[in-house]
Formats: structure tokens, sequence, C-alpha cells
């Protein structure tokens, strides 16, 4: 971490000479904060097959355990971010972080699968708090010109959670049994603790009225709109049936009544006038296309690898690990070269990556067709990731940050949602046929390329509006 975290601080302000490991440990503390989350998701995964078997379940039972705590950040991140703004996002983030941990230790010695529910949607409540803020504190610890460099480093920690999980996961569980894929977050949580505690700056003091400003209604109706959205997209693995749309319809209509209450409000939870600016609300689209399309690489991936290539379990985990070393490598190269070029332009081109790395998925045969295909998508999706969050945290106010931040996840978190159902249905549409795991070779095939030539045209849309709004930019 230390040699991530070196060509970042080398060029800080004199402000911080006095305290020269001050913002190397305030960065690592925000790195832990943000690995965390993306570790809890990714090491559950690996450990349903274990679950079930060990409370009794079935896979539909245990899937709620990785639903629970995605939908707790879904459902909770730019609520807690608007928290953060108003009370202090130093002491939100400790308290985030605490939860988490704790919550890590409630899952480890749950006795009964509802009990684990619980204390994965609780986990999941501490991961909303560490990703709202984690972004918004980049602003107080490194200056301006290296916002970038600092966001490919989040990305890069980020991707190594992700990466790590499955393989992590698979050890600690031959070793040591299925709790220990969340005891292991007990001693990172408190390490990152122990620095956001010592090493982040201190909050300044808002004063009561601003506490006492909370928009509790707007939080309610966004939360169960999202709720309502996140259910719809994640019941009945992705087909639309008459709950899906019944739970769309009560989405919408929550969207609309949230909408109507923050009118009306007198704090309100986030003020509608930020989303006319059109860097912002174009940023935000185009995160959760993009993130839906990652998805559809997670989900459709381990299906062609195995049912078409005809790879063993231990062989497609190698394959799927290329993506996130990938961007492990490609976060911060791509974080400095937003430092050091035009946003717009380095958006465009990881974008122009993207869509040309989707296109060889859905026609380059075979695994170095789609290993190559992976080499050229994953270094333009940090590209893209680091000059979008760049562009939208660099000029935010110290009011908002914490807001914003949170938006910004929750368009990732919608898309990714999104396209693990959508995308899902798209693939086992394609393949023509319900149930993917029996499907032949060629249905598997011809399903990969409709599906990455759907995810062409969702990046080409994104490539649109990025050239729109540069245009009206300038």
């Amino acid at each position: 971490m230390e040699i991530l975290l070196n060509p970042i601080i080398a060029e800080q302000s004199e402000a911080v000479a006095e305290r020269p490991y001050s913002v190397r440990w305030a960065l690592a503390s925000l790195c832990l904060s943000m690995l965390l989350p993306s570790l809890g998701t990714s090491i559950a995964n690996i450990g349903l097959p274990a679950l079930a078997q060990a409370f009794g379940g079935s896979f539909q039972e245990v899937q709620w355990i990785v639903l629970a705590y995605l939908l707790a950040i879904t459902t909770l991140i730019v609520s807690v971010g608007r928290l953060g703004d108003m009370s202090g996002r130093r002491r939100l983030l400790l308290i985030g972080i605490l939860l988490f941990t704790l919550a890590s230790v409630l899952c480890g010695l749950a006795p009964a699968l509802w009990l684990m529910i619980a204390a994965r949607a609780l986990q999941g409540l501490g991961a909303a708090i560490m990703m709202a803020l984690t972004m918004a504190f980049v602003g107080e610890t490194v200056p301006k010109a290296r916002t970038g460099s600092a966001m490919g480093l989040l990305a890069t920690m980020s991707a190594i959670g992700t990466a790590l999980g499955p393989s992590l996961g698979g050890v600690l569980i031959a070793g040591f049994g299925w709790p220990a894929i969340f005891l292991v977050n007990v001693p990172l949580g408190i390490v990152a603790f122990t620095l956001a505690y010592c090493f982040l700056p201190a909050d300044v003091n808002m004063g009561k009225t601003k506490r006492a400003g909370f928009d509790m209604a707007g939080t309610l109706l966004l939360a169960l709109a999202l709720l309502a959205y996140a259910l719809a997209m994640t019941t009945g693995r992705g087909s639309l049936g008459l709950l899906n749309l019944s739970l769309l319809a009560a989405a919408f209509f929550g969207a609309g009544l949230f909408v109507f209450a923050e009118r009306k409000a007198a704090s309100p939870l986030i003020r509608l006038a930020v989303f006319r600016n059109a860097v912002l609300s174009a940023s935000l689209v185009m995160n959760a296309l993009i993130s839906t399309v990652m998805m559809a690489t997670l989900v459709v991936g381990p299906f062609y690898l195995s049912r078409a290539l005809g790879l063993s379990e231990a062989a497609v985990g190698a394959v799927m690990s290329i993506g996130p070393v990938i961007s492990i490598l490609a976060g911060v190269p791509a974080g400095r070269l937003v430092d050091r070029l035009d946003r717009p332009f380095v958006i465009a081109a990881g974008l122009v990556a993207m869509a040309a790395g989707a296109i060889a998925l859905a026609v380059l045969p075979g695994m170095a067709g789609y290993i190559a295909a992976i080499a050229i998508l994953t270094p333009g999706y940090q590209l893209f990731q680091a000059a979008n969050n760049t562009a939208v945290m660099a000029d935010v106010g110290p009011d908002q940050r914490g807001v914003i931040s949170g938006a910004l996840n929750l368009s990732r978190n919608l898309g990714l949602i999104t396209g693990a159902s959508v995308m899902g249905a798209v693939f086992a549409r394609a393949s023509g046929t319900s149930d993917v795991a029996v499907a032949g070779p060629e249905a598997i095939h011809s399903g990969m390329q409709i599906t990455f030539a759907v995810a062409a045209v969702a990046i080409a849309a994104a490539l649109a509006i990025a050239a729109a709004t540069y245009r009206r930019g300038r």
C-alpha cells in the first residue's frame, strides 16, 4: 500500500509539512474503508454453498445473505452521505467502521440463518457509511491537483477487495470454516478505525441548527423507493412478472413522492437544483450504464468459460481473476492520467476502450479472445471511473461532498443490480433457455454474443451522453 500512496503524497502542500505522515496514514485509512465493503460483498458469494449446508437452507434462502447486504447499501448510501455532511464526516465514518466490524463478529457467530441475514443488513449499513464518506474525504486530505490520483487509488482498493474475496474466502473456508470469511474483517476493521481516529481531519462544528435539519421524510421515501426498485430487479431472476411490475410501479411512485417532498423540505436530503448541473447528471447516468456492463461480465463470464469453453472450476476462477488483477494494476496510472489530461478526453478514451472490449467479447472466439477482450475492457473502465469520479467530486462544496459521493455510489449500485438482473435475463433469452446452467455450448456462445452486443450499445449511449455534455460545456 505504501508503494501506491507514495506518488500521491509526493506533491503535498506546505500546510501538512509539519505532519509528514498524516496524509499517508489518512489515505491508508480511506483505502481500508474502500477495501472492506468490496471484500464484504465478494467474500460472501464464495461462501454460499457452505452456508446453505451449515444452516440447512435452500440456495434462494441463503442468497439473502448477499441480498440483505446489497439492499442495505443501496437504500441508505445517499442518506448517510447527507448525514455525514451535516453531523460530521469523521464521526460518522468511525461509527460506520465500528458497525461494520461488530456486524462481522455477529455474522461469524450467528446460530441461525435469520440472525445471519439481520447481521449482514447491519454490516451493509456500516458499508454504506464507509463507501459514501470515503470519496468525500478525498477533498479534505489531498490537494485538488492530485484528486485524480487519489480516486484511482481508491478504485484500485475496491478492485483488490473484489479480486481478493473469492480466493481468500476459499482458503479460509477450507482451513477454518465459514465463520472465518466474516471474522477476517475484524482485525482489518480495527486497523481502519484506529487510523481514521488518529489521522483523519477533525469535523468542523456545524452547530445545532444544521444538525436539527435532517430530512427524515425524504430519507424514508428515498429508501422505500430504492428498496422497491432493488427488489423488483432481484426477484424472479430477472423475469418481469406481476410482482416485479408492481414493485417497479411502487419505485416510480415513491421516486415521484420523494421529488415532491424535496421541493417542499426546508432542509432537503438532496438539493434537486444540483441536478441542473449537466456534468453531475450525465456522470450519474453514465456511471449506472457502465456498472451495468461490468456486472454483465461477472454474470455471463463464468457460464461462458465453463459451459461453452469447457474449463474446470479452478480454470474459470483463474481466468475470472484476470479482470480484477488488471484493475489493480491500472487504477493508479489511470488516476495519474486524469491529473495530467483533460477529464472529458479521458472519459471518452475510457468509453471507447470499453466499447472495443465489449465488441471483442461478442466476436472473438475461445479463451484467448476472452482474455484479450477483458484486457481491453478493464483498463477502459478504470480510466472512465477515475475521470468520472474526479469530474464530479473536484468542484463539490464541502457541505455536499457526502451526499454527492453517496449519489455516485448509488448510481453504481443501481447499475450493478440492473446488470445482474436485466443483462442476466438478456443472456438467458439469447441462449434460448430459462436455465442457462443446462444450456449447450452453442446456445451459451450465442447468448454471449448478443449480451455483449447489447453491452456495446449501452457503452455507445454513455459515450453519446459524454459527447453531448462536453459540447454543452464548450
